[in-house]
């Protein structure tokens, strides 16, 4: 019996795929790369913005043609988009061929839901739970990677941005045990992962929740105190709760990675003052400079998002000037897409044409950008993990999130080399092994 999943949107879902295909090997099942050879079909649903969504409902299009072919398979659907409020039922009106629709609190129960489905001979199965404050049980885990591994340290999100469906699919901020969090960390270290990345919507509220016992700081220092070599990241930071301590841990630490992503997504204050995002242009910019004086060399990325509700031409070259000021080693761009249910949704918006024209101008000066920080790295050398080789061909980041391609003549995945930059392709950078 053979399972295939569509994983949309973010590193959450994509870790908790690796979850999903968890279970289901649990159960004996094997994934199928290609998808008509699928026993079981699972779509990972992403809701952030309406092109996901438009994604997901194109492909369950096509699942019904297999499903046509064979009348045993099982099509399940599951996360945000299935979290969200009356989607459910709506799903299973517009594709009935569905056996099974549930959210993003019960992910742990698939494979009771699975039996149950099985039981009542593929009867659909809706199991849509309500945000309960309690954290998500233990699962087996699939890692898609022998390198690189996720670990959640919270879930849910309490910022209510107001163009932004997250809480409400996701709930308030849980945050795990930090020795739950430490011991997970020491197992994948032992287990010979070399890249471990600590997850949450708000990584810097990590502990917030459990009465200040615990804070982001702290556990990223005892995560840097474990043995062995290995780096560890995190995603995703709010801007509002980056504190000095968290960057003064990771200066002081060869473990933690000289990398932070920081979304401003808008550099206006009147439009950070629509979004909710609780703080100023110079505010954001400050902590940056802060960051900068603590971690020399550090690698920072952003999300932007272009055209939100009454965003004027000169919002518009308020985010460029942020952009030009911090020079980011990457940029993650996106138009804004209206989700109903949240307040930016009744705002007046701005026509899809001026956000085209606006995010193409947004992209070409990032890269403009990308290619003048490539260049100044030549001749540097960094520490790199290796995360891919094939033929003589590898690459891998740098510790300030640099991808750097190199040749080599022997398998180096999953080992730590020091790699001379020799030359840049536009924003690209290619080097040799020292």
């Amino acid at each position: 019996m053979n399972y295939h999943i569509n994983t949309y949107g973010c590193q959450m879902n994509v870790h908790e795929s690796e979850k999903l295909a968890g279970i289901l090997e649990s159960k004996g099942f094997t994934a199928a790369t290609d998808i008509s050879r699928a026993d079981i079909i699972v779509f990972n649903t992403c809701c952030v913005r309406e092109t996901a969504e438009t994604k997901i409902l194109g492909n369950l299009g096509i699942v019904k043609k297999l499903k046509e072919k064979n009348p045993s398979l099982i099509v399940c659907v599951c996360g945000c988009m299935a979290q969200k409020k009356g989607e459910a039922e709506r799903l299973k009106k517009r594709c009935p061929f569905i056996n099974l629709i549930f959210g993003t609190h019960n992910l742990s129960k698939f494979g009771e839901y699975l039996d149950e489905i099985s039981i009542n001979n593929q009867k659909t199965v809706i199991e849509i739970e309500q945000d309960n404050n309690l954290l998500p049980q233990r699962t087996p885990i699939k890692r898609s990677s022998g390198v690189n591994a996720w670990v959640n340290i919270m879930y849910g999100c309490n910022n209510f941005c107001s163009y932004c469906i997250v809480p409400y699919v996701r709930g308030r901020e849980k945050s795990r045990s930090e020795q739950e969090v430490i011991d997970d960390v020491r197992a994948l270290v032992e287990e010979g992962y070399k890249e471990i990345t600590l997850l949450g919507q708000n990584v810097n509220s990590y502990g917030n929740d459990r009465g200040g016992r615990e804070n982001f700081a702290a556990l990223l220092q005892k995560c840097a105190d474990l043995p062995g070599e290995f780096k560890v990241r995190f995603m995703t930071s709010h801007p509002k709760d980056l504190s000095e301590e968290v960057v003064k841990v990771i200066a002081s630490n060869d473990k933690l990675a000289k990398f932070i992503h920081l979304p401003i997504q808008a550099g206006s204050d009147r439009i950070l003052s629509l979004m909710n995002r609780k703080y100023t242009q110079k505010e954001y910019l400050e902590k940056i400079d802060m960051i900068k004086s603590y971690i020399l060399n550090v690698g920072l990325s952003s999300d932007i998002m272009v055209g939100f509700p009454t965003e004027t031409e000169e919002d518009f070259s308020d985010t460029l000037n942020v952009v030009n000021k911090v020079r980011y080693n990457n940029l993650y761009t996106f138009i804004y897409s209206r989700r109903s249910g949240t307040p930016a949704d009744k705002m007046p918006q701005v026509e899809l044409s001026v956000k085209k024209e606006r995010i193409k101008r947004l992209i070409a000066r990032q890269f403009e950008i990308g290619c003048e920080l490539a260049r100044e790295c030549i001749g540097k050398s960094y520490r790199v993990l290796c995360d891919n080789w094939n033929g003589g061909k590898a690459s891998g980041k740098s510790d300030c999130e640099k991808a750097v391609y190199f040749d080599s003549d022997e398998n180096v995945i999953g080992k730590f080399v020091n790699v001379e930059v020799t030359s840049t392709k536009n924003n690209q950078l290619f080097g040799k092994i020292l």
